[in-house]
Protein backbone atom coordinates (compact mmCIF):
# COMPACT_ATOMS: atom_id res chain seq x y z
CA UNK A 1 0.00 0.00 0.00
CA UNK A 2 1.19 2.72 -1.05
CA UNK A 3 2.14 6.21 1.90
CA UNK A 4 0.78 8.99 -0.27
CA UNK A 5 -1.86 9.27 -3.20
CA UNK A 6 -1.43 9.95 -6.28
CA UNK A 7 -3.49 12.95 -5.90
CA UNK A 8 -0.14 14.12 -3.57
CA UNK A 9 2.47 13.11 -5.83
CA UNK A 10 0.48 15.14 -8.72
CA UNK A 11 0.36 18.44 -6.71
CA UNK A 12 4.28 17.81 -6.24
CA UNK A 13 4.56 16.79 -9.69
CA UNK A 14 2.32 20.20 -10.71
CA UNK A 15 4.55 22.98 -8.73
CA UNK A 16 7.67 21.30 -10.08
CA UNK A 17 6.36 21.35 -13.57
CA UNK A 18 4.82 24.85 -14.10
CA UNK A 19 5.05 24.94 -18.09
CA UNK A 20 2.00 22.07 -17.59
CA UNK A 21 -0.51 25.12 -16.66
CA UNK A 22 1.13 27.89 -19.23
CA UNK A 23 3.80 26.11 -21.71
CA UNK A 24 6.52 28.27 -20.16
CA UNK A 25 9.44 28.18 -18.04
CA UNK A 26 8.33 30.18 -14.83
CA UNK A 27 11.52 29.95 -12.79
CA UNK A 28 14.20 32.88 -13.19
CA UNK A 29 17.28 30.91 -14.91
CA UNK A 30 20.46 32.35 -15.25
CA UNK A 31 21.39 33.40 -19.31
CA UNK A 32 25.01 31.65 -18.05
CA UNK A 33 25.42 27.94 -20.20
CA UNK A 34 28.01 26.01 -18.80
CA UNK A 35 29.71 23.06 -20.54
CA UNK A 36 27.52 20.31 -19.51
CA UNK A 37 24.11 22.31 -20.51
CA UNK A 38 25.07 21.71 -23.98
CA UNK A 39 26.73 18.18 -23.54
CA UNK A 40 23.15 17.05 -21.87
CA UNK A 41 21.28 18.90 -24.61
CA UNK A 42 23.18 17.48 -26.96
CA UNK A 43 22.69 13.94 -25.80
CA UNK A 44 18.88 13.88 -24.71
CA UNK A 45 18.09 15.88 -28.25
CA UNK A 46 20.60 13.57 -31.08
CA UNK A 47 18.35 12.04 -34.01
CA UNK A 48 20.63 9.91 -34.76
CA UNK A 49 22.49 7.61 -31.89
CA UNK A 50 19.91 7.15 -28.76
CA UNK A 51 21.77 7.98 -25.40
CA UNK A 52 20.39 9.05 -22.19
CA UNK A 53 22.51 11.18 -20.08
CA UNK A 54 23.96 11.33 -16.61
CA UNK A 55 25.58 14.28 -14.69
CA UNK A 56 27.37 13.59 -11.83
CA UNK A 57 28.94 16.61 -9.18
CA UNK A 58 28.46 17.67 -5.66
CA UNK A 59 26.04 19.51 -4.32
CA UNK A 60 25.42 23.24 -5.14
CA UNK A 61 27.75 23.33 -8.41
CA UNK A 62 24.23 23.83 -10.80
CA UNK A 63 22.99 20.85 -11.33
CA UNK A 64 19.57 20.98 -11.52
CA UNK A 65 19.75 24.21 -13.08
CA UNK A 66 21.55 22.57 -16.40
CA UNK A 67 18.26 20.29 -16.32
CA UNK A 68 16.12 23.13 -15.81
CA UNK A 69 17.77 24.78 -18.96
CA UNK A 70 17.67 22.04 -21.11
CA UNK A 71 13.55 22.00 -20.22
CA UNK A 72 13.08 25.44 -21.25
CA UNK A 73 15.16 25.13 -24.28
CA UNK A 74 13.30 22.18 -25.42
CA UNK A 75 10.04 23.97 -24.83
CA UNK A 76 11.85 27.08 -27.10
CA UNK A 77 11.99 23.97 -29.75
CA UNK A 78 8.46 23.59 -29.67
CA UNK A 79 8.51 20.37 -27.42
CA UNK A 80 4.55 19.78 -25.79
CA UNK A 81 4.98 21.09 -22.47
CA UNK A 82 3.01 17.66 -21.19
CA UNK A 83 6.08 15.58 -22.72
CA UNK A 84 8.43 17.12 -20.28
CA UNK A 85 8.71 15.96 -16.99
CA UNK A 86 11.44 17.14 -14.06
CA UNK A 87 11.07 15.04 -11.07
CA UNK A 88 13.53 15.96 -7.85
CA UNK A 89 14.09 12.70 -5.66
CA UNK A 90 15.60 14.71 -3.04
CA UNK A 91 11.81 15.47 -2.04
CA UNK A 92 11.38 13.09 0.88
CA UNK A 93 7.49 12.36 -0.37
CA UNK A 94 8.43 11.65 -3.98
CA UNK A 95 11.52 9.71 -2.99
CA UNK A 96 9.22 7.45 -0.31
CA UNK A 97 6.81 7.13 -3.09
CA UNK A 98 9.55 5.83 -5.50
CA UNK A 99 10.38 5.49 -9.03
CA UNK A 100 6.86 3.51 -9.91
CA UNK A 101 3.98 5.22 -8.45
CA UNK A 102 5.42 8.71 -9.87
CA UNK A 103 5.56 7.34 -13.70
CA UNK A 104 2.13 6.10 -13.24
CA UNK A 105 0.80 9.28 -11.45
CA UNK A 106 2.23 10.65 -14.62
CA UNK A 107 1.30 8.67 -16.89
CA UNK A 108 -2.11 8.53 -15.48
CA UNK A 109 -3.12 12.86 -15.08
CA UNK A 110 -0.66 14.00 -18.13
CA UNK A 111 -1.67 12.93 -21.52
CA UNK A 112 1.47 12.72 -23.65
CA UNK A 113 2.19 11.21 -26.98
CA UNK A 114 5.51 11.24 -29.14
CA UNK A 115 9.27 11.58 -27.77
CA UNK A 116 9.05 12.55 -23.95
CA UNK A 117 11.54 13.76 -22.03
CA UNK A 118 12.07 12.96 -18.05
CA UNK A 119 14.41 14.93 -16.17
CA UNK A 120 15.66 13.30 -12.60
CA UNK A 121 17.20 15.18 -10.19
CA UNK A 122 19.18 13.23 -7.53
CA UNK A 123 18.13 10.30 -9.02
CA UNK A 124 20.32 8.03 -6.40
CA UNK A 125 17.60 8.37 -4.03
CA UNK A 126 14.99 6.97 -5.90
CA UNK A 127 14.84 2.91 -4.94
CA UNK A 128 15.61 0.82 -7.99
CA UNK A 129 16.16 3.43 -10.29
CA UNK A 130 17.92 1.67 -12.52
CA UNK A 131 16.29 -1.64 -12.86
CA UNK A 132 13.79 1.43 -14.15
CA UNK A 133 15.37 3.14 -16.55
CA UNK A 134 16.42 -0.14 -17.96
CA UNK A 135 13.05 -1.08 -18.26
CA UNK A 136 12.04 2.61 -19.77
CA UNK A 137 14.88 2.85 -22.05
CA UNK A 138 14.38 -1.09 -23.35
CA UNK A 139 10.50 -0.56 -23.73
CA UNK A 140 10.39 3.16 -24.73
CA UNK A 141 11.76 4.02 -27.82
CA UNK A 142 10.41 7.87 -27.28
CA UNK A 143 11.76 8.54 -24.21
CA UNK A 144 14.77 10.85 -23.66
CA UNK A 145 16.19 11.30 -20.58
CA UNK A 146 18.71 13.03 -18.65
CA UNK A 147 19.69 12.05 -14.52
CA UNK A 148 21.65 14.12 -12.27
CA UNK A 149 23.30 12.82 -9.15
CA UNK A 150 25.73 14.34 -6.28
CA UNK A 151 27.47 10.44 -5.16
CA UNK A 152 29.17 9.86 -8.66
CA UNK A 153 30.12 6.00 -7.95
CA UNK A 154 25.94 5.54 -7.46
CA UNK A 155 25.26 7.32 -10.15
CA UNK A 156 28.20 6.05 -12.53
CA UNK A 157 27.53 2.47 -11.95
CA UNK A 158 23.70 2.71 -11.71
CA UNK A 159 24.40 3.62 -15.48
CA UNK A 160 26.49 0.73 -16.13
CA UNK A 161 24.34 -1.65 -14.59
CA UNK A 162 21.69 -0.87 -16.71
CA UNK A 163 23.37 -1.96 -19.86
CA UNK A 164 26.45 -0.57 -21.40
CA UNK A 165 25.02 1.69 -24.38
CA UNK A 166 22.44 3.69 -22.77
CA UNK A 167 24.31 6.21 -20.94
CA UNK A 168 26.97 8.62 -21.76
CA UNK A 169 28.21 9.84 -17.78
CA UNK A 170 29.19 13.18 -17.62
CA UNK A 171 31.04 14.94 -14.15
CA UNK A 172 30.32 18.58 -13.35
CA UNK A 173 33.14 20.38 -11.47
CA UNK A 174 32.55 23.17 -9.40
CA UNK A 175 32.59 26.71 -11.64
CA UNK A 176 35.85 27.18 -13.89
CA UNK A 177 37.16 30.72 -13.22
CA UNK A 178 36.34 31.14 -16.72
CA UNK A 179 32.90 30.18 -15.90
CA UNK A 180 32.79 32.32 -12.76
CA UNK A 181 33.94 35.47 -14.75
CA UNK A 182 30.93 34.96 -17.11
CA UNK A 183 28.35 34.06 -13.77
CA UNK A 184 29.67 37.41 -12.11
CA UNK A 185 28.89 39.19 -15.12
CA UNK A 186 32.41 40.28 -15.85
CA UNK A 187 32.04 42.57 -18.50
CA UNK A 188 34.88 42.63 -21.87
CA UNK A 189 35.52 38.76 -21.49
CA UNK A 190 38.45 37.70 -23.73
CA UNK A 191 36.76 35.56 -26.46
CA UNK A 192 38.29 33.49 -29.32
CA UNK A 193 41.66 32.62 -27.09
CA UNK A 194 44.57 29.98 -27.85
CA UNK A 195 44.69 26.97 -26.21
CA UNK A 196 47.01 26.29 -23.76
CA UNK A 197 49.29 24.09 -25.89
CA UNK A 198 49.17 26.58 -28.63
CA UNK A 199 51.38 28.77 -26.34
CA UNK A 200 54.93 27.84 -27.44
CA UNK A 201 54.40 29.15 -30.88
CA UNK A 202 53.59 32.28 -30.10
CA UNK A 203 55.73 34.97 -30.64
CA UNK A 204 57.04 36.78 -27.73
CA UNK A 205 55.27 40.10 -28.58
CA UNK A 206 52.02 37.97 -28.98
CA UNK A 207 52.21 36.27 -25.81
CA UNK A 208 52.97 39.80 -24.45
CA UNK A 209 49.48 40.72 -25.90
CA UNK A 210 47.36 38.05 -24.53
CA UNK A 211 49.06 38.18 -21.12
CA UNK A 212 47.88 41.80 -21.34
CA UNK A 213 44.32 40.89 -22.49
CA UNK A 214 44.01 39.15 -19.12
CA UNK A 215 45.70 40.94 -16.75
CA UNK A 216 42.19 42.51 -15.37
CA UNK A 217 41.06 39.31 -14.30
CA UNK A 218 43.78 38.39 -11.73
CA UNK A 219 41.18 40.52 -8.68
CA UNK A 220 38.57 38.51 -9.98
CA UNK A 221 40.97 35.62 -9.42
CA UNK A 222 41.42 36.02 -6.05
CA UNK A 223 37.48 36.26 -5.07
CA UNK A 224 37.15 33.03 -6.79
CA UNK A 225 39.93 31.14 -4.87
CA UNK A 226 38.47 32.89 -1.73
CA UNK A 227 34.90 32.40 -2.11
CA UNK A 228 34.82 28.98 -4.40
CA UNK A 229 33.28 28.08 -8.18
CA UNK A 230 29.52 27.79 -6.51
CA UNK A 231 27.19 29.67 -8.13
CA UNK A 232 24.67 30.82 -5.96
CA UNK A 233 27.41 32.43 -4.14
CA UNK A 234 29.35 34.28 -6.80
CA UNK A 235 27.59 37.72 -6.46
CA UNK A 236 27.22 37.15 -2.37
CA UNK A 237 29.47 40.14 -1.12
CA UNK A 238 29.57 38.85 2.98
CA UNK A 239 32.46 35.88 2.94
CA UNK A 240 31.21 34.91 5.95
CA UNK A 241 28.04 34.21 5.41
CA UNK A 242 29.19 32.55 2.28
CA UNK A 243 31.38 29.98 4.45
CA UNK A 244 28.32 29.34 6.74
CA UNK A 245 26.63 28.02 3.79
CA UNK A 246 29.27 26.25 2.08
CA UNK A 247 29.68 24.01 5.53
CA UNK A 248 25.59 23.75 6.08
CA UNK A 249 24.54 23.20 2.16
CA UNK A 250 27.72 21.45 0.70
CA UNK A 251 29.60 19.37 3.91
CA UNK A 252 27.68 18.95 6.57
CA UNK A 253 24.75 17.41 4.07
CA UNK A 254 27.10 15.41 2.42
CA UNK A 255 29.16 14.38 5.07
CA UNK A 256 26.09 13.59 7.58
CA UNK A 257 23.45 12.87 5.33
CA UNK A 258 24.45 12.13 1.59
CA UNK A 259 28.01 9.59 2.09
CA UNK A 260 26.23 8.08 5.46
CA UNK A 261 23.13 7.12 3.63
CA UNK A 262 24.28 5.63 0.22
CA UNK A 263 27.75 4.56 1.39
CA UNK A 264 28.81 1.92 4.46
CA UNK A 265 29.85 4.35 6.73
CA UNK A 266 30.32 2.99 10.73
CA UNK A 267 31.36 6.12 12.64
CA UNK A 268 30.55 9.47 10.99
CA UNK A 269 32.78 10.83 13.35
CA UNK A 270 35.96 9.10 11.57
CA UNK A 271 34.78 10.26 8.41
CA UNK A 272 34.22 14.16 9.51
CA UNK A 273 38.07 13.38 11.10
CA UNK A 274 39.24 12.24 7.85
CA UNK A 275 37.75 14.94 5.85
CA UNK A 276 39.24 17.59 7.90
CA UNK A 277 42.44 15.97 7.79
CA UNK A 278 42.50 16.20 4.46
CA UNK A 279 41.49 19.84 4.37
CA UNK A 280 44.70 20.84 6.21
CA UNK A 281 46.53 18.48 3.97
CA UNK A 282 44.86 19.39 0.44
CA UNK A 283 47.69 19.43 -2.37
CA UNK A 284 50.19 17.09 -0.24
CA UNK A 285 50.95 13.49 -1.35
CA UNK A 286 49.22 11.31 1.73
CA UNK A 287 51.32 8.28 3.74
CA UNK A 288 48.19 6.88 4.94
CA UNK A 289 49.99 5.23 7.58
CA UNK A 290 50.96 8.35 9.00
CA UNK A 291 47.66 9.29 8.79
CA UNK A 292 45.91 6.10 10.08
CA UNK A 293 48.13 6.81 13.33
CA UNK A 294 47.10 10.22 13.44
CA UNK A 295 43.67 9.78 13.50
CA UNK A 296 43.20 6.04 15.07
CA UNK A 297 41.72 4.96 12.07
CA UNK A 298 42.36 1.12 10.70
CA UNK A 299 44.35 2.04 7.19
CA UNK A 300 41.36 -0.18 5.16
CA UNK A 301 38.77 2.23 7.03
CA UNK A 302 41.10 4.76 6.25
CA UNK A 303 41.13 4.36 2.84
CA UNK A 304 37.33 3.13 1.80
CA UNK A 305 36.42 6.41 3.40
CA UNK A 306 38.50 8.47 1.24
CA UNK A 307 37.18 6.70 -1.51
CA UNK A 308 33.87 8.20 -0.52
CA UNK A 309 34.94 11.02 -0.06
CA UNK A 310 36.06 11.37 -4.06
CA UNK A 311 33.19 9.42 -4.63
CA UNK A 312 30.52 12.17 -2.84
CA UNK A 313 32.82 14.85 -5.00
CA UNK A 314 34.30 16.39 -2.06
CA UNK A 315 38.07 15.44 -2.89
CA UNK A 316 40.09 14.64 -6.12
CA UNK A 317 42.70 11.79 -5.63
CA UNK A 318 45.60 12.53 -7.90
CA UNK A 319 47.76 9.38 -8.37
CA UNK A 320 50.97 9.33 -9.55
CA UNK A 321 51.30 9.33 -13.44
CA UNK A 322 54.01 6.30 -14.46
CA UNK A 323 54.17 4.26 -17.66
CA UNK A 324 55.14 0.98 -14.94
CA UNK A 325 51.97 -0.24 -13.45
CA UNK A 326 53.30 -1.19 -10.51
CA UNK A 327 55.18 1.87 -9.28
CA UNK A 328 52.22 4.12 -10.17
CA UNK A 329 49.61 1.67 -8.20
CA UNK A 330 52.17 1.90 -5.28
CA UNK A 331 53.01 5.78 -4.75
CA UNK A 332 50.95 7.49 -2.67
CA UNK A 333 48.60 9.72 -3.85
CA UNK A 334 48.01 13.71 -3.48
CA UNK A 335 44.62 14.59 -2.29
CA UNK A 336 42.90 17.97 -3.11
CA UNK A 337 39.46 19.63 -1.70
CA UNK A 338 37.18 19.62 -4.56
CA UNK A 339 37.27 23.33 -4.56
CA UNK A 340 39.67 25.66 -2.14
CA UNK A 341 36.81 27.58 -0.44
CA UNK A 342 34.87 24.23 0.88
CA UNK A 343 38.50 23.70 2.49
CA UNK A 344 38.46 27.60 3.97
CA UNK A 345 35.05 27.16 4.72
CA UNK A 346 35.28 23.60 6.90
CA UNK A 347 39.03 24.96 8.86
CA UNK A 348 37.27 28.60 9.15
CA UNK A 349 40.01 30.27 7.66
CA UNK A 350 38.58 33.89 7.92
CA UNK A 351 40.95 35.58 5.55
CA UNK A 352 43.36 32.81 3.83
CA UNK A 353 44.67 35.65 1.28
CA UNK A 354 46.80 36.81 4.31
CA UNK A 355 48.58 33.37 4.30
CA UNK A 356 51.36 32.86 1.40
CA UNK A 357 50.38 28.51 2.48
CA UNK A 358 46.94 29.62 2.12
CA UNK A 359 47.18 31.09 -1.16
CA UNK A 360 49.76 28.44 -2.47
CA UNK A 361 47.58 25.72 -1.76
CA UNK A 362 44.29 27.03 -3.08
CA UNK A 363 46.27 28.17 -6.54
CA UNK A 364 47.70 24.74 -6.83
CA UNK A 365 44.11 23.47 -6.10
CA UNK A 366 42.13 25.06 -8.66
CA UNK A 367 45.01 24.38 -11.53
CA UNK A 368 44.73 21.24 -10.78
CA UNK A 369 40.94 21.06 -10.80
CA UNK A 370 41.07 22.78 -13.86
CA UNK A 371 43.48 20.11 -15.79
CA UNK A 372 41.44 17.39 -14.50
CA UNK A 373 38.25 19.38 -16.10
CA UNK A 374 39.94 19.72 -19.58
CA UNK A 375 41.50 16.65 -20.00
CA UNK A 376 40.10 14.05 -17.56
CA UNK A 377 38.08 12.84 -20.05
CA UNK A 378 40.17 11.94 -22.60
CA UNK A 379 43.45 11.19 -20.56
CA UNK A 380 44.81 9.97 -17.10
CA UNK A 381 45.64 14.01 -14.89
CA UNK A 382 47.79 13.15 -11.75
CA UNK A 383 51.43 14.12 -10.77
CA UNK A 384 54.71 12.63 -11.63
CA UNK A 385 57.81 11.75 -9.68
CA UNK A 386 60.39 11.44 -11.64
CA UNK A 387 63.01 9.57 -10.28
CA UNK A 388 66.06 9.92 -7.46
CA UNK A 389 66.04 13.06 -5.41
CA UNK A 390 64.04 15.08 -7.37
CA UNK A 391 60.86 16.95 -6.44
CA UNK A 392 57.53 15.59 -8.29
CA UNK A 393 55.55 17.79 -11.16
CA UNK A 394 52.52 18.78 -9.43
CA UNK A 395 50.24 17.88 -12.74
CA UNK A 396 50.65 15.10 -15.38
CA UNK A 397 48.82 14.92 -17.72
CA UNK A 398 49.08 11.20 -19.43
CA UNK A 399 47.67 10.56 -23.37
CA UNK A 400 48.66 6.86 -23.11
CA UNK A 401 49.23 5.37 -25.28
CA UNK A 402 51.48 8.41 -26.22
CA UNK A 403 54.82 8.64 -25.01
CA UNK A 404 54.49 12.55 -24.02
CA UNK A 405 53.00 14.32 -21.24
CA UNK A 406 51.41 17.47 -20.55
CA UNK A 407 53.34 18.86 -17.37
CA UNK A 408 52.47 22.04 -14.71
CA UNK A 409 54.35 23.37 -11.94
CA UNK A 410 52.88 26.02 -9.25
CA UNK A 411 54.85 27.90 -8.39
CA UNK A 412 52.63 30.47 -6.55
CA UNK A 413 54.77 32.78 -5.03
CA UNK A 414 57.58 35.87 -5.82
CA UNK A 415 60.14 33.96 -7.57
CA UNK A 416 58.89 31.11 -9.83
CA UNK A 417 62.24 30.59 -10.71
CA UNK A 418 62.83 26.80 -11.36
CA UNK A 419 67.31 25.40 -11.11
CA UNK A 420 68.73 23.05 -13.87
CA UNK A 421 67.90 19.78 -12.01
CA UNK A 422 64.06 20.39 -10.85
CA UNK A 423 61.64 17.74 -12.38
CA UNK A 424 60.38 20.03 -15.29
CA UNK A 425 63.23 20.90 -16.99
CA UNK A 426 64.88 17.77 -16.80
CA UNK A 427 61.93 16.18 -17.98
CA UNK A 428 61.78 18.75 -21.30
CA UNK A 429 65.23 18.06 -21.89
CA UNK A 430 64.35 14.19 -22.22
CA UNK A 431 61.62 15.02 -24.85
CA UNK A 432 58.97 13.95 -22.23
CA UNK A 433 56.83 16.41 -21.91
CA UNK A 434 54.06 17.74 -25.28
CA UNK A 435 53.99 21.11 -23.10
CA UNK A 436 55.47 22.39 -20.35
CA UNK A 437 53.92 25.70 -18.00
CA UNK A 438 54.54 27.07 -14.70
CA UNK A 439 51.85 28.32 -12.86
CA UNK A 440 52.89 31.68 -11.03
CA UNK A 441 51.43 34.45 -8.80
CA UNK A 442 52.30 37.82 -10.28
CA UNK A 443 49.86 38.85 -13.72
CA UNK A 444 53.52 40.16 -14.83
CA UNK A 445 55.57 37.11 -14.86
CA UNK A 446 55.24 35.09 -17.51
CA UNK A 447 57.05 34.29 -20.35
CA UNK A 448 58.43 31.32 -23.15
CA UNK A 449 61.70 29.84 -22.08
CA UNK A 450 63.78 27.73 -24.18
CA UNK A 451 64.30 24.62 -22.44
CA UNK A 452 67.77 24.75 -20.40
CA UNK A 453 70.64 23.13 -22.72
CA UNK A 454 69.13 24.62 -25.90
CA UNK A 455 67.10 21.10 -26.69
CA UNK A 456 63.63 19.69 -25.66
CA UNK A 457 60.59 20.98 -24.64
CA UNK A 458 59.94 24.64 -23.99
CA UNK A 459 58.82 26.04 -21.15
CA UNK A 460 55.81 28.76 -20.71
CA UNK A 461 55.74 30.97 -17.38
CA UNK A 462 51.92 31.77 -17.38
CA UNK A 463 50.22 33.76 -14.68
CA UNK A 464 47.80 30.67 -12.73
CA UNK A 465 44.94 33.14 -13.63
CA UNK A 466 45.76 33.06 -17.34
CA UNK A 467 46.12 29.50 -17.13
CA UNK A 468 43.26 28.48 -15.84
CA UNK A 469 41.21 31.20 -18.10
CA UNK A 470 42.55 29.11 -21.12
CA UNK A 471 41.80 25.82 -19.59
CA UNK A 472 38.13 26.00 -20.11
CA UNK A 473 35.95 27.54 -23.41
CA UNK A 474 34.06 30.43 -22.11
CA UNK A 475 30.58 30.54 -21.09
CA UNK A 476 27.61 30.84 -23.51
CA UNK A 477 25.10 33.46 -23.30
CA UNK A 478 23.19 31.45 -25.71
CA UNK A 479 20.15 33.08 -27.35
CA UNK A 480 17.40 31.18 -27.20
Amino acid sequence: MSIFTEEQILELLRQSNPWWQDGRMTRDLPPIYRAAYREVLDTVTAGDVRRFAVLSGARRVGKTTVLLQVARTLLERGVPPENILYVSFDDPILKLSGFGQVLETYRSYIPHTGVHYFLLDEVQYAEEWTLWVKRLYDREPDLRLAATGSASPSIEKGASDSGVGRWRVFRMPTLTFSEYCAVAGVENLPMQLPAPEELPALEPAAYSALMMRLAFLQPYWNRYLVQGGFPELVKLQDPARAQLLLREDVVDKVLKRDVPALFDVRNSVYLEKIYLYLCLKSGNIINYAEMSKALGVTKPTLSRYIDYLRDANLIYISHSVLTTGKKGLSAQPKIYIADAALRNASLMISNPLSDSTDMGMMAETAVYKHFQNAYGALARVGYLRAGGKMKEVDVAVDFFPRNKLILCEAKYRNNSELSRDDALPTLCREGRAAAAFVATKSANDFGITPCPGGRGTPIVRIPAFALCYLLTPNCQQIAL
